[in-house]
């Protein structure tokens, strides 16, 4: 995979960075005797309930040849489209329009535009990868569907704080493309979730920041990304300036004239 691929990989996820009312309370300390099953189903639990969201980030972007920092408008209708524009000094510099079946871009800057279907996200990730995976993702929900008996549970402490996370990894880890997942005990959404893939020397490491609650549900205040392919790194960190659910909102998306199509094959 090129640096770029994998990038943008990062951008599409990251770009970005949770419901229902819990069946189990969550506590300031991970508790060892709760069960797979019984944290598996208080995460899911907890995703958002909304019909729209619109939010304004910052974006901090480091690689080796470049560094950035971006104002980036999010929209989503949920289950249905993801709108991303980015921009600099109120000028656009790429917008994405995701779908179930669709991934549409264009960028200023190249004057490009690439338009296909989902299969580039799973393609440039080395995995298949569905829509509602990658909008789970986004707001601080697990990628991973997995089943409570094919993984386990443990408590651990983590950064200076010492705070305690619940863990959750495979039973059988797969060599070739390894997953990992921290959970908060007190709202049960991410707080950090890892692929690594040590044959080709890729890994993906997501970090989400303390979350905010907004109206019943919760919702990240920040989140960073570490993404690694080979000796390529690339860092992104986000921070979220304001989020707004249930407003009426727009995805204005139209390819301009004279643009080259791109191709990631």
């Amino acid at each position: 995979m090129k640096p770029i691929h994998f990038t943008l990989v990062a951008l599409l996820v990251l770009t970005l960075g949770c419901g229902s009312t819990k069946s189990i309370e969550g506590s300031v300390i991970a508790d060892k005797n709760l069960g797979a099953k019984e944290l598996l189903n208080a995460h899911k639990a907890a995703s958002q309930d909304f019909n729209t969201l619109a939010a304004r980030m910052q974006v901090k972007y480091q690689s080796a040849q470049q560094s950035h920092s971006i104002t980036t408008s999010l929209r989503i209708e949920k289950d249905a489209i993801i709108w991303i524009k980015a921009s600099i000094l109120g000028v656009t510099l790429s917008k994405i329009l995701i779908t179930p079946e669709r991934v549409k871009f264009y960028e200023t800057l190249s004057n490009s535009y690439f338009e296909g279907d989902f299969s580039l996200i799973s393609d440039l990730l080395g995995t298949q990868i569905n829509f509602d995976q990658v909008q789970r993702m986004l707001l601080g929900q697990s990628i991973l569907d997995v089943k409570p008996k094919t993984v386990s549970k443990t408590t651990v402490v983590v950064g200076a704080s010492q705070t305690s996370k619940y863990r959750i990894t495979p039973k059988k880890q797969n060599l070739n493309y390894m997953l990992s997942m921290l959970l908060n005990p007190d709202n049960f959404m991410v707080h950090q979730e890892q692929i690594s893939q040590p044959q080709a020397q890729r890994n993906l490491l997501v970090q989400y920041g303390p979350y905010q609650k907004i109206e019943d549900d919760y919702y990240p205040t920040q989140l960073g990304i570490l993404a690694l392919d080979g000796q390529q790194k690339t860092s992104i960190f986000i921070r979220y300036k304001k989020i707004d659910l249930n407003v009426s909102i727009g995805f204005p998306f139209t390819i301009p004239k004279g643009y080259t199509q791109r191709s990631f094959k």
